[in-house]
């Protein structure tokens, strides 16, 4: 793959395809931790590491044992076990390394394992045949359009809170006001063309 297809790829997984805000996929962790922009960034971090490692390692998996054997039918229970394992490694670090972190992301950190954002990168990325490189840069950068978006909700929302909202808004309905106009905005991406 050569650099002008890799940056394609990055830019369309990053604003075209944005996996939260286009594809509606990880709407979770986006709607849960994105109160707060250090839980948004640590999030959105962990998302980034755990689907850039599964895309390498379910590409792997699936080239060198699923396919050769014919057992393409069990990819999605492979994928969900690699994926589980890999949030595994990355909640024992965070419990480990930065305590303040693993206990503000709570729940939301052990439900990447469930996160379909992460399971669709790895399915997409054998549906467009991508090699170990695209597959690992395409994980990446949709980990990144991941964090985009739930840092640019975070900052949103924490401004919401000194802002005189209606009562019938206040809470959960305002956040679903501005995840819809985010995703509005992103949607215009889609008439970007990055190389052809």
């Amino acid at each position: 793959m050569n650099m002008t297809t890799l940056l394609s790829l990055s830019l369309g997984a990053i604003l075209v395809e944005n996996f939260v805000l286009v594809k509606f996929l990880g709407i979770c962790p986006f709607l849960g931790v994105s109160k707060k922009m250090d839980t948004a960034l640590g999030m959105g971090f962990s998302v980034v590491f755990v689907m850039t490692a599964a895309s390498a390692a379910t590409f792997c998996l699936n080239e060198y044992a699923l396919t050769p054997l014919g057992l393409g039918y069990m990819q999605t229970p492979a994928f969900i076990l690699v994926i589980a394992s890999l949030v595994q490694l990355v909640e024992m670090f965070l419990k480990k390394a930065v305590p303040a972190l693993y206990g503000a992301l709570g729940i939301y950190l052990p439900l990447i394992t469930t996160n379909c954002a992460v399971l669709g990168v790895a399915i997409l990325n054998t549906q467009k045949e991508l090699d170990l490189l695209g597959s690992s840069v395409y994980g990446a950068a949709a980990g990144i359009g991941f964090t985009l978006a739930i840092v640019l909700f975070a900052s949103v929302r924490e401004r919401l809170e000194f802002t005189d909202i209606p009562a019938a808004f206040e809470g959960f309905p305002i956040a679903l006001v501005t995840a819809a106009l985010l995703s509005m905005a992103f949607m215009g991406f889609q008439g970007l063309q990055v190389f052809k």
